[in-house]
């Protein structure tokens, strides 16, 4: 710790009451996290497994983990919880499944899974429910992140679209708990009104944690906010630690105010600010400065470097989206070309993921590698899951998450109230969903057309059981899509039918890929089952995608969101008008100061140089309109900013870059060739 800043040592030895430390892009605050449960463990002698520590990503958590094992070696970290707030929510409903009326083993529901249970209760009564669904998604999930149970939603409904949300959610909600369910929201949401509603389960969760250190805190919601302050109790012995100036997730029910709650909730909270930043030069941090602090503050603060003053800052003004890519493309090969730095230094930074397209046009004429951050991974894929859960469901019948699925999917006229009754049926006889609809009693609960609807499915299941037994899994898989008429659905709910062939290219492609896996298994000797190739080749791509993302260098291609938390040498940051950024719903909703925030988010990601670009005209929809400069350039302070003209031409050094890179090109063909 003598490394440290005087700031940051403060925040490591201040245990004796509620601490907020206010860290600023780049100070070093995830060492301070770090480094505090050290003290906390090996100084302050606070077991390890009485210590949590959140976070709100896997990865974050992930480094959190192995920054702590390098410093804590052996017994001493045993039993420590670092994970991040849905986890820690998982865990708890696990712990308390009976006080919560779940059964052990229940399912857990993605965005998909929730979104096609809502679609099945619409059906009923909108012919447009497919584009009803993520909007009603939408409040769910807000109401649910403000603690706002089912039977209160109506209370809280403001028009007609909240007034079916209210009634969708009640509906929801009661199906969930009939398939022995839980979704995305509910691992937060639970836990905390049952610490609201059972003094004694708080009680023996608050004996657990003797100290909280949570990480992000300004992306905290209401829910969160409040499960910190219940299991935290009396001792309010924590460490929290955000910026309210990188609160850019309002959208997904994040507060940023959690943290002005915080000194009202503590009054004796002790405010930590790490303003020293070990990441940007001094004028890429002035800009920062000057541009945040047009948005209001309850604890103001201002980054410093000791990095030196550094390159300007530069503005490209460019005539269209093509120039803008363009230069944004020459400019990166020059500046890499003449001081020899490596692909991995470069990010270009945009608001939208449509602005990547003719980027990577761009990039690709000029052979220039480059990776897109935010791509769905292909075992992400709605159709790759459909598939995967019908095979789940083949190997294991009890799967009720597989089952929820695909019963219905494609539509086998099972509706949402046929599966109501199948679940609380099956939860009363402790059985699962498959076994349930092959019981003589649900012959008592459903009519005569549905169960026969029910048991044709499940026939239906056993049938291809028996056919992946005699049959290769290549060609048991391609007879089991077929038999569902897969195909022909996916072409009625997509309108266009390239993006439907697309999806049945991906479903070949994961039959190929497991005829392939079977052939080489028998080449070695290897009786693997198909459960055992399909398990192998999700941890195949996982591996790849780790793989991939250790290849580092390239350029990398983000949305000004998925680049919180990370940082590169040089950023271009292109689309710097009104209407993008900001974007055009926040000037309508009037909610500009998140987009500053945004805004100052990309400046802190530079290192050592920032080139922000916008067009004087560009094509949206099919039509070219013209553009107006965003308002965040005339917060800029004069100083430390070029802005170079449009109608300049291309810098000596863009011009020889770009024929550079044609010649390197031409040379790499005749070597191919030779």
């Amino acid at each position: 710790m003598a490394d440290l800043n005087d700031a940051q040592n403060e925040a490591i030895k201040y245990i004796d009451g509620p601490c907020l430390v206010l860290a600023g892009a780049g100070s070093g605050k995830t060492r301070v996290i770090t480094q505090k449960i050290a003290y906390l463990i090996q100084q302050c002698n606070t077991p390890a497994h009485k210590i949590v520590a959140l976070t709100f990503t896997n990865k974050a958590a992930r480094e959190m983990k192995s920054r702590v094992s390098q410093i804590i070696k052996g017994s001493q970290s045993r039993g420590l919880t670092v994970s991040t707030f849905h986890n820690l929510g998982l865990k708890i409903i696990r712990s308390e499944c009976k006080k919560l009326g779940l059964k052990s083993g229940f399912s857990i529901f993605d965005a998909q899974d929730s979104g096609q249970l809502i679609k099945e209760l619409l059906l009923r009564d909108h012919d447009d429910a497919a584009d009803l669904v993520q909007l009603l998604q939408s409040q769910i999930s807000s109401w649910k992140n403000d603690l706002v149970r089912p039977s209160e939603a109506i209370s809280y409904a403001k028009d007609s679209n909240e007034l079916m949300a209210a009634t969708v959610y009640e509906h929801y909600d009661r199906h969930l708990r009939a398939y022995n369910a839980v979704d995305f929201d509910d691992l937060i949401l639970l836990p905390t009104l049952l610490f609201k509603d059972d003094p004694s389960v708080l009680e023996r969760w608050q004996n657990r944690v003797h100290y909280m250190l949570v990480d992000e805190y300004q992306d905290t919601n209401t829910s969160q906010y409040l499960l910190v302050k219940l299991l935290t109790g009396v001792r309010c012995c924590f460490t929290v630690v955000g910026d309210d100036d990188q609160s850019i997730y309002s959208w997904r029910g994040a507060r940023p105010e959690n943290l002005a709650l915080l000194a009202s909730d503590y009054p004796k909270l002790k405010v930590i600010k790490l303003e020293q930043n070990y990441r940007s030069t001094r004028t890429i941090l002035a800009a920062a400065n000057h541009v945040i602090k047009n948005n209001p503050h309850v604890f103001e603060k201002r980054l410093w470097s000791e990095l030196g003053v550094g390159d300007e800052i530069r503005i490209i003004q460019c005539k269209n989206e093509d120039q803008e890519a363009e230069r944004t493309a020459s400019a990166l090969m020059s500046h890499k070309l003449r001081y020899n730095c490596h692909f991995q230094d470069y990010a270009i930074l945009y608001r939208g993921n449509f602005q990547s397209r003719i980027i990577e046009l761009k990039l690709q004429q000029l052979q220039i590698p480059y990776h897109v951050s935010g791509g769905t991974a292909f075992f992400s894929r709605a159709e790759v899951k459909d598939t995967l859960a019908y095979l789940r469901l083949v190997f294991n019948p009890d799967d009720d998450n597989a089952f929820l699925r695909i019963v219905n999917t494609p539509r086998r006229e099972i509706g949402s109230s046929t599966l109501l009754k199948l679940g609380e049926y099956a939860q009363s006889r402790e059985t699962s969903l498959f076994q349930a609809s092959q019981e003589f009693g649900l012959q008592q609960i459903l009519n005569q057309r549905n169960l026969e609807r029910l048991l044709r499915f499940v026939h239906w299941i056993e049938k291809t059981q028996q056919n992946f037994e005699t049959n290769c899994p290549a060609k048991a898989m391609k007879e089991m899509v077929d038999d569902t008429g897969y195909e022909a659905w996916l072409f009625e709910q997509n309108k266009n039918a390239k993006a439907a062939e697309r999806k049945m290219e991906n479903i070949q492609q994961l039959i190929d890929t497991v005829e392939k896996m079977t052939k080489k298994a028998e080449e070695e000797g290897d009786e693997a089952s198909l459960k055992d190739i399909v398990n192998k080749l999700i941890l195949r791509d996982l591996l790849e995608q780790q793989e991939e993302a250790n290849d580092l260098d390239r350029v990398q291609l983000m949305t000004l969101h998925a680049s919180k938390g990370l940082e590169f040498p040089y950023v271009f940051l292109i689309g710097m008008e009104e209407e993008l950024l900001p974007h055009r719903n926040s000037i309508e909703e009037n909610t500009i100061e998140e987009e500053r925030r945004l805004f100052y988010v990309g400046i802190t990601r530079a290192q050592r140089q920032l080139t922000l670009s916008l067009t004087s005209q560009r094509k949206t929809y099919g039509e070219t309109s013209k553009t107006i400069p965003s308002r965040f350039l005339d917060e800029l302070p004069e100083e430390g900013v070029i802005w170079e003209n449009k109608d300049q031409p291309k810098p000596e050094e863009e011009k020889k870059a770009i024929a550079q890179t044609h010649l390197s090109h031409i040379r790499s063909l005749l070597g191919e060739g030779s």
